[in-house]
């Protein structure tokens, strides 16, 4: 159980998180593009930086959908009590 309401629609919360995580890496990418323009001449135009925006985010994206699994179980066998980072 996932503890997501079975009586309500919607997108699953993993879902949700990994698609916001790919705007997120989709917007982080075009303000890197634009602020080399500004700062130095452009790489490209806009077209072609919302083209290679598109696969970074998805990137971003399938990653963080296929990662949070993975580091929650890590984050979850650290725990409060483990001692090992104050050697």
């Amino acid at each position: 159980m996932s503890g997501y309401p079975a009586g309500k629609m919607g997108i699953d919360p993993r879902t949700k998180s990994a698609v916001l995580w790919g705007v997120i890496g989709c917007l982080s990418f075009l303000v890197l593009v634009q602020s080399y323009a500004l700062l130095a001449e452009p790489l490209v135009t806009i077209a072609q930086a919302l083209g290679l925006a598109l696969p970074v985010g998805l990137g971003a994206g399938t990653g963080a959908y296929l990662l949070e699994p993975r580091l929650a179980s890590w984050a979850a066998d650290r725990g409060p009590g483990n001692e090992s980072r104050k050697r």
